[in-house]
């Protein structure tokens, strides 16, 4: 027996169709909220992001690294290439899409149940069909979708975390490989020198002049200055390849160049000031938790309003037997609240908002702490690497300018000429050491107000090495 779909039965498939055009008007946004990401990312830390969607897109952030790697490196333009090429970066971006993706769906509502029955018997057959509405999902879509919408700022929070992040990983890993790149040279120094007073002190030996013991000590420095050397060489190769990670760089890009020394100090130092008040409005991770705490709130409001009623379903019911007139009318389904009237659920989104909350203030509490440690850091490493640069450097070269002095005048021996000099250079790296800490910690002072981060700066000791080595 065939059927045909009455007037009424047209109506409830219209009307269907209708609720499901209109909940589908929501739509993929052209940037992926990217736009905002940039900008979050562009107010910290002075560079956008992009992420290309296109040939045209790829070409042309191509040709933009390349302009960038034909140059010295910067600190600047290492942050540039590792936002625009890093991929693990991309891979974060990426998840924008699959946020608003979620955010579109919840948007719409769930597309309608169709049901279908035929049965035969004694003569007679009996078709029944049905068309169901989930009413409930309908009802609560602005709920959903505000829900939604904040984690898809959330999502864009996230990402523009992982982007300052990088940036300043970028920067600190920069200024490690130029440092590196100077220790080497100035290991290299240590090691010629090494090797004039090793070379001095065998022909010296030769001819009577020098006892066995000094000798030994002698060699036994050029050999030591030999392995520092090639462990310096690695440092600066390994500090070289971090980069190169950050910055997403491989096969000819890693031939890039690098400054022969770190920048010099600022003038002055930056002042505290506001910084605690600056981190609470800036702080990546304080807006996020904020906003959780925020999507928590709503989640616990639909909660309550689906406690007792979680699935109400209605539709239009069709219904026709062989020999008899065509029956219409309408279904109504609703779980009944008997064993469950949604209280434990109610207790538990509370419970989570209230710990949202607390997680809230604990991470407020901490970024204002990491803030101050930063800048301790930073004032302290600035301190530090100015007397270096203004009192035991200078010194350092006056003692070496005294000694040759005095060996001119053949009032001191060659070796202990030579022992100043190599506590010159070894006051050099240290120096080196204070300047590389200080740009670390001015990085990571601004990581802490504007990003997600803190102090990385250990206060370790980089007073030049004791000369008892080099006395005989």
């Amino acid at each position: 027996m065939t059927t045909k779909l009455s007037i009424p039965t047209l109506r409830a498939v219209a009307a269907g169709a209708m609720l499901v055009a209109l909940s589908g008007c929501a739509t993929i946004s052209k940037d992926g909220g990217l736009d905002a990401v940039s900008s979050l990312t562009a107010e910290r830390t002075g560079q956008d992001v992009r992420l290309p969607k296109t040939n045209a897109d790829g070409a042309a952030i191509q040709d933009e690294l390349n302009q960038l790697l034909k140059q010295p490196l910067s600190a600047d333009s290492a942050v540039r290439i590792a936002l625009l090429n890093n991929r693990g970066l991309r891979a974060s971006l990426a998840e924008l899409g699959v946020a608003e993706a979620d955010l579109v769906q919840a948007g719409r509502m769930a597309n309608p149940g169709f049901s279908f029955s035929r049965m035969s018997g004694g003569g007679e057959t009996e078709i029944e069909r049905s068309v169901m509405f989930d009413l409930v999902g309908l009802v609560t879509i602005p709920i959903r979708r505000d829900i939604e919408s904040r984690r898809f700022e959330s999502a864009k929070l996230v990402a523009a975390t992982e982007a300052v992040r990088l940036a300043a990983d970028t920067r600190k890993a920069y200024f490690n490989a130029v440092a590196a790149v100077q220790s080497a040279h100035y290991a290299a120094q240590v090691r010629e020198a090494a090797g004039a007073s090793a070379e001095l002190a065998q022909r010296m030996a030769k001819v009577g002049n020098l006892s066995a013991l000094d000798q030994a000590r002698e060699q036994a420095f050029s050999s030591e200055a030999s392995t520092q050397l090639a462990r310096a060489r690695h440092s600066a190769t390994a500090a070289r390849e971090q980069l190169a990670r950050l910055m997403g760089v491989w096969g000819e890009n890693t031939a890039f160049q690098l400054p022969d020394k770190l920048p010099e100090l600022p003038a002055v130092p930056r002042e505290a000031g506001n910084i605690e008040s600056l981190a609470m409005q800036q702080r990546l991770d304080v807006r996020l938790a904020k906003l959780g705490t925020e999507s928590t709130a709503r989640a616990l409001g639909l909660t309550k309003a689906t406690g007792v009623i979680n699935v109400l379903d209605a539709g239009y019911v069709n219904s026709s037997k062989s020999g008899a007139p065509r029956e219409n009318g309408y279904e109504i389904e609703l779980a009944l609240p008997i064993f469950d009237w949604g209280g434990a659920r109610v207790a538990k989104a509370e419970a989570l908002y209230m710990q949202s909350v607390h997680r809230t203030a604990d991470t407020a509490i901490n970024a204002r702490s990491q803030v101050r440690e930063a800048y301790s850091a930073y004032r302290t490493t600035y301190d530090v690497a100015r007397q270096h640069r203004d009192e035991l450097v200078p010194l350092r070269k006056k003692i070496s300018e005294e000694s040759l002095l005095r060996y001119n005048g053949m009032l001191m021996s060659v070796f202990e000429l030579l022992a100043d000099a190599r506590a010159q250079i070894a006051g050099v790296n240290a120096a080196i050491d204070a300047q590389r800490e200080f740009w670390i910690a001015e990085t990571d002072l601004q990581a802490a107000i504007s990003g997600s981060g803190g102090s990385s700066i250990s206060m370790a000791s980089t007073a030049a090495p004791a000369e008892g080595a080099a006395e005989h």
